[in-house]
């Protein structure tokens, strides 16, 4: 028997207690029991966005909330700001084409990130922008973009700055309201904690604005009519009951920790794992600022990075990720976040060690794991 380990980039491991909340009897969304439960969950909600607004939980995932965002403030032939450095930031591209909105791309290689006054330049040179759109962490590169300077830049503008925060919320600091953004957009499976299926969108004031101008054709993620319903603790259409009443559980788990102590848990992991790959002799692939969410590692040359993630399967019965887009079979990425600890690190890098060694490469056992344990024994 190899127990299971799930150490991919989302979906993330379950924790046992929420795995038992969600396993009550199914709630009727229009009862009480319900109304106390979506209750408890919004004021949650809000303090995790870090946020006076409401949180709105659509039945949808991660790309479904990014979808929401975009029509509930846009309209055809609107120009918008893309920062695209990824996989995820190329799918804002995709949204935007797919509803005829102009897009101005500001691009980085995979890898690295964009600095805030190239966004400012894009502002200054299209003034008629209506938004900037960015992902937090870049899950496909493992780059945490600085979302806190793009939101000082958009704040002296007319653009709102929304902010793909599938991979950070509940990972890394995103202070909504304190730092300006206007948008944030996430989902459940990531530093939640939970299955797939939840959506979740948050609006300032000045997005909220935008909304009444909105043109962009919407029925299901129309944000207007959900934030009518949510107001009155009542929810639109059917939403994941059972999703929602393990998110009750998380949040008491988050805030049981502390979100500060939250977000120190992370960065260890995170620091880590990138000690454990160096000390390895393998290259992280992230040049910017590394995301607290995920770790991009560069494969051997030529080893295919999609041997690595098939060895760590078949061999060990982990689960990983490989490379996404232009960077297939040439990186694979170890996720530490949400329901993760320091020796789930340990173990990813001790099996890191085994698979290398099965595929031929050069190791020195143990190395890879005195990394991690010397960032571990620090007590900052």
């Amino acid at each position: 028997m190899k127990k299971y380990q799930l150490m991919a980039p989302g979906p993330t491991p379950v924790p046992s207690e929420v795995l038992l909340a969600m396993a009550q009897p199914i709630l009727h969304h229009r009862t009480p029991e319900y109304e106390t439960l979506f209750l408890e969950v919004r004021a949650g909600l809000k303090r995790l966005v870090q946020t006076s607004q409401e949180v709105i939980p659509l039945a949808c995932s991660g790309t479904g909330a990014m979808e929401a965002a975009l029509v509930s403030t846009l309209s055809a032939g609107d120009t918008v700001v893309v920062v695209n450095a990824g996989k995820f930031g190329e799918r804002w591209l995709e949204l935007c084409r797919a509803y005829g909105v102009d897009v101005v791309e500001v691009k980085a290689p995979y890898g690295q990130t964009v600095p805030a006054e190239r966004v400012a330049e894009a502002l200054r040179a299209h003034p008629r922008a209506k938004a900037v759109l960015a992902q937090h962490s870049e899950t496909s590169t493992g780059v945490l973009h600085d979302v806190r300077a793009y939101a000082a830049v958009t704040r002296a503008t007319d653009a709102i700055l929304v902010v793909d925060a599938v991979s950070s919320l509940g990972i890394a600091d995103l202070a909504m309201d304190a730092w300006g953004v206007d948008v944030v957009v996430a989902g459940s499976q990531k530093g939640l904690m939970l299955p797939p299926g939840l959506g979740f969108c948050a609006l300032s004031d000045k997005a909220w604005a935008l909304n009444k101008t909105s043109r962009l054709p919407k029925y299901y993620f129309d944000l207007a009519a959900e934030r009518k319903t949510v107001a009155k603790n009542e929810a639109h259409f059917t939403p994941a009951v059972s999703i929602v009443i393990g998110l009750r559980t998380v949040i008491q788990m988050l805030e049981r920790e502390g979100l500060a102590n939250v977000f120190k848990r992370h960065d260890r992991m995170a620091r880590a794992t990138r000690a454990g790959a160096e000390a390895l002799g393998l290259g992280l692939f992230c040049t910017a600022t590394p995301s607290p969410a995920v770790t991009a590692v560069m494969a051997p040359p030529g080893v295919d990075s999609e041997l690595i993630v098939k060895g760590y399967s078949q061999a060990y019965n982990i689960t990983i990720a490989g490379g996404q887009g232009e960077m297939k079979g040439k990186l694979f990425r170890l996720g530490h976040m949400g329901y993760a600890a320091e020796f789930d690190v340990i173990v990813a890098l001790a099996a890191l060690e085994q698979v290398l060694a099965d595929l031929g490469q050069p190791v020195d056992f143990g190395a890879g794991v005195r990394g991690a344990q010397k960032i571990f024994a620090e007590k900052s």
